[in-house]
């Protein structure tokens, strides 16, 4: 088996694959450990996927928050994480420069082979473009500059949001489907050791208006906190809005406490589009499954990746096995179904929200109500965090349900 790229989704796949006993080879274009732009913040979701893969030992050596602190329209909430009977109450903050080598190691130490400085710049299969197999790859090493063929029996692509093996391939992204964009950077503060990481929901540009989106300070335990911003294609004028000029806006209106400013700089921001909802794809092809971001499967509620990389590539390590095992490829279209079984539903109640949260009025009204309840705000953490319970039917899961129900009835 063939995984392109080494980031969350293809680090799982590769080691589910591997634990199970298969040959993978895993291509990662970079050397680790490597920079990624993230808010480098692990919910419960990943937590647990990292602790099923035998690397709970090594999350507790990093910093551990308990709940998230919203901030908006002079109001502050703490709120802890939701219980669940699957995923813990805690996450972690982990820069992806540690996280991605760790989560690759782990793969390697399964039995997976990974190839650093490689890049899977096009497919082997005749078809490819046209739906056809992919049949493996023609992969460059960036450091000899010699490309070399790789055939496989199957390939997972999962090269992050802007896949350029995907694209190879002929996927695409559904344009219906809200997209995000991000911004982040790293800043000494005094604060850096907080057991809560930091929303901030009322996000303004230089002129003081509020902009739909929200911004995030998350500490990292060793001197440094994560600051960044993230804003949705949903609202007007997106396309021509400065990220980096929004980006100093938050820092200068950020509580002093964090001594946030240029001067606590550790380096200049970076920033990327967040394809949301499953928005790219098909994601099954003849002999190939797209994984995390490379498939779009980042959360529209709140823009998380990481456990959903985890997850998908966990699944597609999955469904790679069973059509091994029943001889029979066909059996890679059960992937699809799953997707849509898993994430179908509440990812389009996400982008239905977000949607309605593109609209400044609608926004303000929605956040400045919120934060007058705490039990309203903790019922919207539960929904958003994907922690909606399915063995009871608290508030959080009645509201869910309804609105589910509304859209599913709408197409």
């Amino acid at each position: 088996m063939l995984v392109v790229g080494a980031g969350p989704s293809g680090s799982a796949a590769a080691y589910w694959l591997a634990d199970a006993g298969y040959d993978v080879l895993v291509v990662e274009k970079k050397h680790f450990p490597r920079v990624k732009t993230c808010g480098d913040g692990l919910t419960p979701r990943s937590v647990r996927q990292l602790e099923d893969m035998g690397l709970g030992e090594s999350l507790r050596r990093h910093h551990r928050y308990d709940g998230l602190r919203a901030l908006a329209f002079g109001k502050e909430l703490e709120l802890a994480w939701p219980t669940h009977p699957a995923f813990p109450s805690h996450g972690y903050v982990v820069t992806r420069a540690d996280l991605d080598a760790l989560v690759a190691a782990r793969a390697q130490a399964a039995g997976a082979t990974l190839w650093q400085g490689a890049e899977a710049v096009a497919p082997l299969g005749a078809g490819a473009g046209a739906g056809g197999p992919a049949g493996g790859a023609v992969v460059l090493d960036h450091d000899s500059g010699s490309r070399s063929e790789v055939s496989a029996r199957y390939v997972v692509v999962a090269d992050g949001a802007n896949s350029r093996f995907g694209r190879a391939l002929g996927v695409t992204r559904d344009k219906s489907i809200p997209l995000g964009m991000a911004i982040r950077g790293y800043y000494e503060s005094p604060r850096h050791a907080e057991t809560f990481i930091e929303s901030h929901l009322d996000i303004r540009d230089n002129a003081g208006n509020v902009v739909p989106g929200y911004g995030w300070i998350f500490p990292l335990g060793d001197g440094r906190v994560n600051v960044g911003i993230g804003v949705l294609s949903t609202f007007a004028g997106w396309k021509q809005l400065n990220t980096t000029k929004l980006m100093e806006s938050f820092v200068a209106y950020a509580p002093e406490s964090w001594c946030l400013s240029p001067a606590s700089s550790l380096g200049p921001p970076t920033g990327g589009r967040l394809p949301m909802g499953l928005s790219v794809g098909p994601h099954v092809g003849p002999d190939y499954l797209l994984a995390g971001d490379a498939g779009g499967s980042i959360n529209p509620f709140n823009g998380e990746g990481i456990a959903y990389g985890y997850e998908t590539g966990r699944l597609a390590a999955a469904t790679i096995a069973e059509a091994i095992v029943g001889s029979d490829p066909a059996h890679l279209s059960s992937y699809d179904d799953r997707l849509s079984e898993i994430y179908g539903l509440y990812y389009k109640v996400g982008s239905a929200f977000m949607k309605l949260m593109g609209r400044g009025e609608l926004m303000r009204l929605f956040v400045g109500t919120g934060m007058y309840s705490r039990p309203l705000m903790e019922h919207v953490l539960t929904i958003m965090s994907n922690l909606v319970r399915d063995d009871e039917l608290g508030p959080a899961e009645a509201a869910y349900r309804s609105v589910a129900a509304l859209v599913r009835r709408a197409g």
